[in-house]
């Protein structure tokens, strides 16, 4: 039998020489090309067995081989390579028929591995279209595996279990998934099912008629009819009600639901994501989580890594936070100086990526000076410990700066919704989350935090397009 012809397509030539002699010692044919044009050249001769390519040439995108030989009627399966590891990249690579994704720099024995899978008798994959890039930022080994699970599973009506610590971004990768799917058109409906109250949520979910309860005036649609079409992101799914666990497996299994007091049978086209910090086998275990549920929801699992799992994205996080908050807040940009990016990186953050973004708003704010110093980070990643004159200077400093380029109203109402929304996230860090905690630190009541933590977020202002 004879040994299977590889294409190598990449421009770099010490990495194509190396793959070259990797591959012929692994007991491949290979033939390489230095771009796009010598290799579709090359289409009306003899076709590999497989393709491994950069997604990114001189003279264009890798994968367009992939149409060339459609058009003659052929498939080959193609691997991609590629620096650029962010998820639109990924999933765009899965889309247009690649069949793997090569993060560079890659270990040879990885790619070979690879290849030798590829190359096995396999079903093809659909692809969908191009989508948009993400606000999900990492560089890292286990945020690259991440992305890459998403772009091969965003195209599908998978249900998918998001799981992590708090703090970690699974309403984000809830998102990419939305966004990166045929359902992208249609709506991403999220709800924290741990921020309603149980006697509530049923509502909330699948809606009720007029006098199906105390004070229910008129008809409301619940979050599966507002979802139609599109994707239903339900979080902290492990605090849901075992009552109501039960009506969410018939709909998952059945596809169709009524509203609370209802006789209309309503038909339920939604793909439903979930995310949660709890462990729900141990939950199962102890009768507060229903096992038939808990198959149903974990089709696919992404697992989101606490940040000390991924300390080589924390600088890239860092200036991004940054820079986003200097938008939001109309203030002078700032930069970390490389010795605080440094410190950053050794410091802890038990409230992962969100306590960094928190950090990150404040040293906006209260920071002095353009550039960032270690000195200004504060002890462990906790906030720096200010006086009250230290606070009213800064926000002095703010407000100086803010007035001299805005309406004085507009302003006033910006600077409240920041304030409101600091103390509403930093209770709720505090407290891991739970919000009945948090109420209490600031003295109000669970309902009450709910009502101004979704106000405040409706107030917080978009950044400006810049020029």
């Amino acid at each position: 039998m004879s040994a299977a012809l590889i294409w190598i397509v990449e421009d770099d030539r010490a990495l194509r020489t190396v793959l070259a002699r990797a591959l012929e010692q692994a007991g491949f044919a290979v033939r390489t090309f230095a771009d796009l044009g010598s290799a579709r050249a090359a289409l009306d001769g003899a076709l590999p067995g497989l393709i491994l390519s950069d997604l990114r040439l001189p003279d264009g995108d890798g994968c367009t081989l992939l149409d060339a030989l459609a058009a003659r009627g052929a498939s080959v399966p193609m691997l991609v390579m590629s620096a650029y590891t962010d998820i639109a990249s990924t999933a765009a690579a899965y889309r247009a028929g690649a069949i793997d994704y090569l993060a560079k720099p890659f270990d040879l024995d990885v790619a070979i591995a690879s290849i030798r899978r590829a190359l096995a008798p396999a079903s093809g994959e659909a692809a969908p279209e191009p989508a948009p890039a993400h606000p999900l930022l990492g560089q890292s080994a286990v945020m690259r595996e991440v992305f890459r699970l998403i772009g091969r599973i965003a195209a599908s009506d998978l249900t998918v279990l998001i799981t992590g610590p708090t703090g970690t971004g699974k309403e984000l990768v809830a998102r990419a998934l939305h966004e990166e799917s045929a359902r992208r058109l249609r709506p991403f409906v999220a709800l924290n099912t741990a921020a309603i109250p149980a006697e509530l949520l049923e509502s909330e979910l699948f809606g009720h008629e007029a006098g199906a309860f105390t004070g229910a005036l008129r008809r409301n649609a619940g979050r599966f009819e507002q979802a139609a079409g599109g994707t239903l992101f339900l979080d902290e799914i492990g605090d849901m009600p075992l009552a109501l666990q039960t009506r969410l497996l018939r709909v998952l299994a059945g596809g169709e639901y009524y509203r609370v007091g209802g006789r209309e049978l309503l038909r339920s086209d939604v793909r439903v994501l979930t995310a949660t910090h709890q462990d729900l086998a141990a939950k199962v275990a102890a009768g507060s989580f229903r096992a038939d549920l808990l198959h149903r929801l974990d089709v696919v699992r992404i697992e989101l890594p606490p940040l000390a799992q991924r300390r080589e994205d924390i600088a890239l996080l860092a200036r991004h936070f940054l820079g986003n908050a200097a938008l939001e807040l109309k203030l002078p940009p700032k930069r970390f100086s490389s010795a605080a990016l440094r410190t950053l990186t050794q410091m802890e953050f038990p409230g992962n990526v969100r306590q960094l973004e928190n950090l990150c708003r404040r040293l906006a704010v209260i920071a002095p000076g353009r550039e960032i110093q270690p000195q200004d980070l504060g002890s462990g990643g906790a906030p720096p410990v200010l006086t009250g004159a230290d606070w009213t200077h800064a926000l002095a400093a703010w407000a100086r700066t803010a007035l001299t380029s805005g309406d004085a109203a507009r302003l006033h109402a910006q600077a409240r919704a920041a304030l409101d929304r600091t103390l509403l996230e930093v209770a709720l860090e505090l407290n891991q989350g739970h919000r009945q905690n948090a109420a209490a630190a600031l003295g109000l009541g669970r309902n009450t935090l709910t009502r101004k933590l979704g106000a405040s977020r409706r107030r917080q202002p978009k950044p400006e397009p810049g020029p």
